[in-house]
C-alpha cells in the first residue's frame, strides 16, 4: 500500500526503562538506540528518530531518554512534537521522571496523546488493573486526562492491535501545523556524508525548505545552500514543519555544528540577549522562583544559562503565572520566535521550575515600575498566540506610528504572502488603514496622530492669524513623524477635507487670514510698490521709507505677502511680485521659442532692467526647471 506523509511527529516520554525504545522498535522495526553506549547500557541517552506508518500515513517518531540526567535531551526532543505516546510500565507505575516528563510536555504545549501501559507480560492481571487506576488518578487535570490507557507488551505483542487502533485515532485527531511560516530547524544531530558534506537533522518547527534554498546557520551566522533533503530517511525535494528531516548544506563544516544550533532563513532572525516570556510555574516546586535567580533556559534544542527577572513581583510561587524577562549569558546561542515554548530549570538541585511561551525578544530590561510598560507587556503576551492579533498589536504599537510590510514580516516572523492576507483581513475589518500600498497604521493610532496634526495647524492659526497656514515642510518638521507616515496621514486628512491646501499652504477649512486695519493698509502699500516696479523691485529699506513704517512691521508684512505667494523670493534679498515673475517667464519662453535660445545679456533688455535684477531671475528660472544654462545661453528645459 502506498503511504502518504503527514507532517506530524509523535514523541515517546516516560521514566527510564519503561519500554519506550522497545515500543518504537515493535511499532516501526527501527532500533532508535544507535549509540554503542546506549546498546551497552540498555538505555537511551540520546534522541532517536524513526519513520512510522500508521494506516496509510507516514509520520515521525522521536524516542527521548527517560533518565533524570538526560532531561535536557528530553526537552530538546519534545520540542516540535505534535502528540505523545506516554509510556508507563505496569510493574513500576508512576515514577519521578513520569511526573517530570508530563510537566515538560504540558509546558511545551503538547495537547494530544495516548498512554501505553507496557510490560504487562511481566505482571499479574490484578497489577495491570491497579496500575491503570493509579494512572487515571495521576492524569486528572492534565491534557492526558481523557487519553486511552492501553495495556500492552512489546515482547509478546499482547494488546498491540488495540494500541495501534488508538494510535491511528491519535494521528487522525492531530491537525498538522501550517507550512507557510518562516523555516526554522533546531539542530538535533549533525554528521558528514562522503560526496555530500555536512548534514543536519531535526524537526522543523516552522515553514518549509527545499533544495536550492539559501539558509543561515546560527550562532555562526554562516550562509549555505541546500543541496539535498531527506524526510523520514527518504530523499525528498522539500521538508516541512513537523517532519523528521535531514538537510545537506555542503558549505558548512559539520565539526562546527552541534545540537542547539538553528537553521533558518536570512533576515528574519538574529541572536538576542533579552526575551520577554510568559511563565507558568509548576505546582510542585519546593521553593518560589526569586527575581534575579540564575537558571537554565531551554528552547528548541538549545540550553543556556540565564537570569530570570520577574516583571511585577520579586518571587513566583508554585502554580502561579507571571511575565518574566530572561537575560541570556550567551545570547548567540538562542534563536527564538514569538510563540516558541521554553522550559526553566534550576541549577542546584537541577529541577524543572516551569515554562511556557516566549513572547518576544526585547532590546533590554523593561522598567517594571512604569505602569504603561507593564500594561504593554501584558498586551503583547495576549496578542502573540494568534497571528492576526500579533500583527495588529505590532502595527498599533509601532514606534513610528505605522509599519511597512517588510518591517512587519521580520518582527512577526510571517512570510510576505500570508502577511498580505492577514493585512487584507485587518483592513477589511477597519482595524488598520493602508497609508500606501505597503504601509499600515492602526485605526486608533491614526485618530490620535491626526488629532495632533490638526492641533499643530490650529495652534499656528491662533499664533499667526494673518498667515494662510503652514507649508508641508513646516508641518512635517513640527510633527516629528517619519516622512512616509506623514505623507500617508496627510493624504487622509486632505482627502477627507479636514485639511485644505491654499496657496501651497495647509490650513483648517474654516480658517481665513485676519489682519488689523493698519496691517491691511501696510499690505496694500507694500504690494502696490512692488507692482509699480515690476522688474526693478524695491529693497527692504525702500519699502520701509515709502510706507513710513517700522522695520519690524514691514518684515512681518513682507513675510505675509510671501506666504500668500504675492511676492516670490528670487534670491536671498531679492523679491519680485508674482505678476512680474509670470510676465518675465512668458517673455523668456516666447523669445527662446522664436530664436532657439537666449544670450543671458539680452534678458535685461527684454525686461528693461539691469543685470542686477535680470541675472537672478534667469538663475531662478533655471532652479525651478523652466530653463537650462549652456555656457552663456539659456535654453528651454525639455
Amino acid at each position: 500500500m502506498d503511504t502518504a506523509q503527514k507532517n506530524i511527529t509523535l514523541g515517546t516520554a516516560g521514566h527510564i526503562d519503561h519500554g519506550k525504545t522497545a515500543l518504537i522498535k515493535c511499532l516501526t522495526g527501527c532500533d532508535t538506540d544507535r549509540l554503542k553506549a546506549e546498546k551497552e547500557r540498555g538505555m537511551s541517552i540520546d534522541l532517536g528518530f524513526a519513520p512510522c506508518t500508521v494506516s496509510s500515513l507516514e509520520v515521525g517518531i522521536v524516542d527521548v531518554p527517560g533518565h533524570e540526567n538526560f532531561i535536557k535531551t528530553m526537552v530538546a526532543g519534545a520540542t516540535g512534537i505534535d502528540g505523545v505516546i506516554f509510556v508507563i510500565a505496569a510493574d513500576d507505575g508512576v515514577m519521578p521522571q513520569t511526573h517530570e516528563h508530563l510537566d515538560i510536555l504540558t509546558l511545551l504545549g503538547v495537547r494530544h496523546g495516548i498512554v501505553a501501559l507496557t510490560k504487562v507480560d511481566c505482571v499479574e492481571p490484578s497489577r495491570v488493573q491497579k496500575a491503570t487506576a493509579e494512572i487515571k488518578d495521576f492524569l486528572v487535570g492534565t491534557f492526558l486526562e481523557n487519553a486511552p490507557i492501553l495495556p500492552m507488551s512489546s515482547i509478546t505483542g499482547q494488546g498491540f492491535d488495540t494500541f495501534y487502533e488508538a494510535l491511528k485515532e491519535l494521528v487522525d485527531t492531530i491537525e498538522p501545523k501550517k507550512t507557510d511560516g518562516v523555516f526554522r530547524l533546531p539542530v538535533e544531530r549533525t554528521f558528514s556524508v562522503k560526496g555530500y558534506g555536512t548534514v543536519v537533522t531535526g524537526i522543523p518547527v516552522a515553514g518549509s525548505v527545499k533544495i536550492g534554498d539559501e539558509v543561515v546557520l546560527f550562532p555562526h551566522n554562516s550562509k549555505g545552500r541546500v543541496k539535498a533533503v531527506q524526510v523520514y530517511k527518504r530523499n525528498s525535494d522539500t521538508a516541512v514543519v513537523g517532519q523528521c528531516a535531514a538537510i545537506n548544506v555542503p558549505q558548512w563544516d559539520y565539526k562546527n555544528v552541534e545540537r542547539g544550533c538553528t537553521v533558518t532563513l536570512a533576515r528574519y532572525f538574529s541572536p538576542e540577549q533579552w526575551y520577554l516570556c510568559k511563565l507558568q510555574v509548576l505546582t510542585n516546586i519546593k521553593s518560589p522562583l526569586k527575581t534575579g535567580a540564575k537558571i537554565k533556559f531551554h528552547t528548541g534544542t538549545s540550553e543556556v544559562l540565564a537570569t530570570a527577572y520577574l516583571l511585577q513581583t520579586n518571587r513566583a510561587a508554585a502554580g502561579q503565572t507571571h511575565l518574566v524577562q530572561i537575560r541570556l549569558d550567551r545570547p548567540q546561542r538562542i534563536v527564538a520566535a514569538p510563540g516558541d515554548r521554553f522550559i526553566l530549570r534550576s541549577l542546584s538541585p537541577v529541577d524543572t521550575i516551569g515554562g511556557g511561551m516566549i513572547v518576544e525578544a526585547i532590546g533590554g530590561k523593561l522598567k517594571r515600575n512604569q505602569e504603561q510598560v507593564v500594561r504593554d507587556a501584558h498586551d503583547r503576551a495576549a496578542a502573540v498566540p494568534v497571528e492576526k492579533d500579533f500583527v495588529e498589536y505590532c502595527i498599533k504599537t509601532a514606534a513610528t506610528h505605522a509599519a511597512n510590510e517588510g518591517e512587519l514580516s521580520i518582527r512577526t516572523k510571517i512570510l510576505p504572502g500570508p502577511l498580505k492576507e492577514i493585512l487584507a483581513e485587518l483592513s477589511g475589518e477597519g482595524k488598520v488603514i493602508s497609508l500606501d500600498s505597503k504601509l499600515f497604521a492602526h485605526r486608533d493610532t491614526i485618530d490620535d496622530v491626526q488629532r495632533k496634526l490638526l492641533d499643530i495647524v490650529a495652534e499656528s492659526h491662533r499664533s499667526k492669524p494673518e498667515s494662510p497656514g503652514l507649508s508641508v515642510e513646516q508641518l512635517l518638521e513640527a510633527s516629528r513623524l517619519r516622512k512616509d507616515v506623514f505623507d500617508g496621514l496627510l493624504r487622509l486628512l486632505t482627502s477627507g477635507g479636514r485639511l485644505v491646501e491654499r496657496k501651497h499652504r495647509l490650513a483648517l477649512p474654516e480658517h481665513r487670514e485676519m489682519f488689523s486695519e493698519s496691517e491691511r493698509e501696510l499690505l496694500m502699500a507694500a504690494e502696490s510698490l512692488f507692482k509699480t516696479r515690476p522688474f526693478k523691485p524695491p529693497k527692504f529699506d525702500e519699502v520701509v521709507n515709502a510706507a513710513a513704517a517700522k522695520p519690524e512691521d514691514v518684515q512681518k508684512i513682507l513675510k505675509i505677502l510671501i506666504e500668500q505667494e504675492l511676492l516670490i523670493r528670487v534670491d536671498n534679498d531679492l523679491l519680485f511680485h508674482r505678476e512680474a515673475v509670470e510676465q518675465a517667464r512668458e517673455m523668456l519662453t516666447s523669445y527662446i521659442n522664436k530664436e532657439g535660445g537666449l544670450e543671458s545679456v539680452k534678458f535685461k533688455y527684454l525686461l528693461d532692467t539691469t543685470r542686477k535684477f535680470a541675472i537672478p531671475l534667469l538663475d531662478y528660472f533655471d532652479r525651478i526647471g523652466v530653463t537650462r544654462r549652456v555656457g552663456y545661453t539659456r535654453l528651454l528645459r525639455t
